[in-house]
């Protein structure tokens, strides 16, 4: 089910950061995002997810950039960085 594994980080003053585990795991909790489409997705460290086949990555990254963003994690000038390892 979780079968791609992702890397999960933001810019910040010009350099990469991974993306705390507390932020993945706030996303990822389906009853406060309410999106069944990101059901199959799996926080295991800080900076790193593993995701069902069928989870578009693009829409990831736009939902949890908008998500980080709403809950006051990443900064407004900050952009979130998906890539799949």
């Amino acid at each position: 089910m979780f079968a791609r594994k992702i890397r999960v980080e933001y810019e910040d003053h010009g350099r990469r950061v991974p993306c705390p585990l507390k932020w993945l795991d706030s996303f990822s909790m389906r009853s406060f995002t309410n999106a069944s489409l990101f059901d199959h997705t799996l926080p295991v460290s800080d900076g790193r997810m593993e995701i069902g086949t069928n989870v578009p990555l693009e829409q990831l990254c736009e939902a949890m950039e908008d998500w980080f963003h709403r809950k006051g994690y990443l900064p407004k000038d900050s952009k979130l960085l998906l890539e799949e390892l």
